[in-house]
C-alpha cells in the first residue's frame, strides 16, 4: 500500500469539486477546469492561487490516477484507525501495540515520521527554483528566447546523477532486492519499512562521488534556456516544469518560476494587449481633421484620419496594431494632444486675432447655437 498521510487529511474529490462516484472523465474534465482557473501563469503574484493550484495537482495525482485511486478509496474507507479497534461489528481486528509501537507503524505506512524520528527514505520531489529577468518593453511585447545563469542545485557533472565515482556503477542492494523497503506482516495488514541496508534507496554506492559525495547533486552555476512568450506582464511569473533542482532519489525536479520584470518605453505603454501612444496635432490639423501618421512599435507608421473637431484627449482605435501573443491581438490606443504654439509670426498672429473675431462675431454665435 503507497498511503500517504494526506490521503487520511484530504478529501481529494472535494478539491476537484466531483463525488466519489464521477467517472474518470469527469474528474479530468473538473481538474482540467480549475488548473486553467488556478494556474500560476494566469494569477501572476498570487500565492493563494499557487498553493490552491498545488493541491488540484496533487488531488489528480493521486484520484486520476486508477491504480492510486484504488488504493486512496480504500485507506479513505477503513480511516485512520480502522483495523486497530472497531469490534467485530465493523469486521476490523484488535490489535494491542503497546509503547511507540502505534507511531511507529503508522509513521511506516504513511511514509513519514514515526515516534522515534525514522523517516522513510523515497522518491522526493526537487525545490522549485525562482530567477529574476529584466525585459526591454519590446522584448516583453514580441517574446524571446534567452538564457539564464543560475547558480543552484544541479545533477552532478562529474557522475550525472548516479552519485557513484565515474567509471563504476551503484549496486542493487541485495537485502531488499532494489526496492527500497522490506515487508513486515502483521496479519491482516502488511507493512512497509525502509531498508536499513541502502537507507530506503535500493541501491547502495560502494565508491561514492568526490564531486557530490554520493548525492547526485551538486551546487553549481548552470544555464536554462527559456522561452518568454510574447505580451509578458511587468512582475508576471513564468513557470518553466521541470527545470527546477533535481529530485532525490529518482523524484521529480522541481519547477523554475522567472518573475519578469518590464523597463518602461519613452512613448508607448501598455493597457493589457493594447498599445497606447499620444500624438500631437496642430489646432489646424484639430479644427479642420486631417490624415496624420502614427508611429508603431514595430519601426513603421499608420495612418489615421482626423474628423474635423476633434477633440484634445480623445482616444482612437486602430485596430490590431497592438500586441500579438499569439491567440490574440490588441490594438493601437492614439490619444490626441491639440499642440498649442507658445509663440507666433506676426501673420500668424493676424490670422488668429481674425478669426477670434468671427468666432465672436453675433451671426457666428447664432449658427453655433449660443
Amino acid at each position: 500500500m503507497t498511503a500517504q498521510r494526506e490521503w487520511f487529511e484530504k478529501d481529494y474529490y472535494a478539491v476537484l469539486g466531483v463525488s466519489k462516484e464521477a467517472t474518470d472523465k469527469e474528474i479530468t474534465k473538473a481538474y482540467r477546469r480549475l488548473a486553467r482557473q488556478y494556474h500560476p501563469d494566469a494569477n501572476p503574484g498570487d500565492t493563494a492561487a499557487e498553493e490552491k493550484f498545488k493541491d488540484i495537482s496533487a488531488a489528480y495525482d493521486v484520484v486520476g490516477d486508477a491504480t492510486k485511486r484504488a488504493e486512496y478509496d480504500e485507506v479513505r474507507r477503513i480511516g485512520p484507525m480502522g483495523g486497530f479497534g472497531g469490534g467485530p461489528r465493523g469486521g476490523n481486528f484488535n490489535f494491542d501495540v503497546g509503547g511507540d509501537g502505534l507511531g511507529d507503524i503508522f509513521g511506516q505506512m504513511f511514509g513519514g515520521r514515526g515516534r522515534r524520528g525514522q523517516q522513510a527514505s523515497g522518491p522526493q520531489r526537487g525545490e522549485d527554483i525562482s530567477s529574476t529577468l529584466t525585459l526591454s518593453f519590446e522584448e516583453a511585447a514580441h517574446g524571446m528566447t534567452t538564457t539564464l545563469h543560475l547558480t543552484a542545485d544541479a545533477t552532478c557533472s562529474s557522475c550525472t546523477g548516479s552519485g557513484a565515482r565515474p567509471g563504476t556503477t551503484p549496486k542493487t542492494c541485495s537485502a531488499c532486492g532494489g526496492r527500497g523497503s522490506v515487508a513486515d506482516n502483521q496479519g491482516f495488514f502488511s507493512f512497509s519499512s525502509p531498508c536499513r541496508s541502502c537507507g530506503g534507496q535500493g541501491r547502495i554506492i560502494e565508491y561514492p562521488c568526490a564531486t557530490c559525495r554520493g548525492s547526485g547533486i551538486e551546487h553549481r552555476p548552470r544555464e536554462v534556456n527559456a522561452r518568454i512568450p510574447a505580451g509578458v506582464n511587468d512582475g508576471q511569473r513564468i513557470r518553466l516544469k521541470g527545470r527546477g533542482a533535481p529530485g532525490r532519489n529518482n523524484g521529480q525536479p522541481g519547477d523554475l518560476f522567472i518573475e519578469c520584470h518590464v523597463t518602461p518605453h519613452p512613448r508607448f505603454a501598455r493597457e493589457g494587449l493594447n498599445l497606447l501612444v499620444r500624438v500631437p496635432v496642430s489646432y489646424t490639423e484639430a479644427v479642420l481633421g486631417a490624415d496624420i501618421s502614427v508611429p508603431t512599435l514595430e519601426g513603421g507608421d499608420v495612418a489615421l484620419r482626423l474628423k474635423p473637431g476633434t477633440q484634445s484627449g480623445s482616444r482612437h482605435r486602430v485596430k490590431d496594431k497592438g500586441i500579438d501573443n499569439g491567440k490574440k491581438k490588441g490594438d493601437l490606443i492614439v490619444t490626441i494632444d491639440v499642440h498649442v504654439p507658445t509663440s507666433l509670426t506676426e501673420e500668424e498672429r493676424e490670422a488668429v486675432e481674425a478669426l477670434h473675431t468671427v468666432l465672436q462675431s453675433p451671426r457666428t454665435n447664432e449658427k453655433r447655437g449660443a
